[in-house]
């Protein structure tokens, strides 16, 4: 494992050293290169333009190992930024080649960090994008960043610098202060049942409800479906047919479709109705009164 990581690290170096060889373009021949892979598909010209940009990326990825990634990593995404930018970059717009890759080339390097930095997602907005490659910059502005919290003073200058609710900062430092932890780790100090070592799982809170509960929530529903079966017998044909489409299926019908249907006004089928839900509404007051004089006869 460890010769091969010693292999990787001098293959990168070979590779950021040729790249550094690279002639810089002039703008002339910058543009006649993007025009022949733009109108073309000249995958030389494509060789030539990208390489010669390969320092471009270089530079940005080293600017962004502070977040603890390997660097041939942060030049691969960055390459891939590169790329892109090489297929979307319109020679006629009078810019540089240079200035819109960098765009491409920081985007894909900063998407990569966030989805490698943590296991757990960091940003998906684009403030919370800016926020994450900007709190630290913005403490050491504020000589803040020595601290193991931020004082309120700097969080609120942070939360207007950015233009971010007060809040995402204070969980954004929450985040960056945080380490990811295995659930299999062992609890420093803690002993478990027999000796054994206690891991963090077994500290998880389970939100579920418990047998008991579940048996419960099953009988109090079955008697919940008798309840309303007896009290929709208490209805007429009519009153049930309106009863089934407008309150019992998932997209209940209009008064005037039902109307239409029982050949009567939508005035008289909000009656029809009105009058169903007083008698359901009586049947099923009468049956939690039967439940109450049982349990007391009991």
């Amino acid at each position: 494992m460890a010769t091969s990581a010693v292999s990787s690290q001098g293959s990168d170096r070979r590779f950021i050293r040729t790249a550094m060889k690279a002639p810089l373009l002039e703008a002339d021949h910058e543009l006649n290169l993007a025009r022949a892979w733009h109108e073309h598909q000249d995958e030389d010209a494509l060789h030539e333009l990208t390489s010669a940009y390969m320092r471009l990326v270089i530079a940005m990825a080293a600017k962004f190992r502070v977040y603890g990634l390997p660097m041939g990593d942060l030049v691969q995404e960055g390459n891939v930024g590169l790329m892109q930018a090489a297929q979307r970059f319109d020679p006629e717009r009078g810019v540089r080649f240079s200035t819109y890759a960098s765009w491409w080339i920081r985007s894909s390097i900063q998407d990569y960090i966030l989805r490698n930095w943590s296991i757990v997602r960091t940003g998906t907005t684009a403030a919370q994008k800016s926020l994450f490659f900007n709190l630290r910059r913005l403490r050491a502005l504020i000589n803040d960043g020595g601290r193991a919290s931020m004082t309120p003073e700097g969080r609120d200058f942070i939360a207007d610098k950015l233009r971010v609710p007060l809040r995402d900062v204070e969980a954004m430092e929450s985040r960056l202060s945080a380490s990811d932890r295995s659930l299999n780790a062992t609890v420093p100090g803690a002993e478990g049942g027999e000796g054994a070592s206690m891991e963090w799982q077994d500290m998880l809170a389970d939100d579920r409800p418990d047998p008991e509960d579940q048996t419960r929530e099953s009988h109090d529903a079955e008697v919940r479906r008798r309840w309303l079966a007896r009290a929709l017998e208490t209805l007429n044909e009519r009153e049930l047919f309106i009863i089934k489409r407008r309150r019992l299926s998932e997209d209940g019908q209009t008064l005037e479709a039902l109307g239409e249907q029982l050949g009567i006004s939508k005035e008289r089928v909000r009656q029809v109705e009105h009058q169903a839900l007083n008698k359901l509404r009586a049947a099923l007051l009468k049956e939690t009164d039967d439940m109450e004089s049982m349990l007391e006869d009991d």
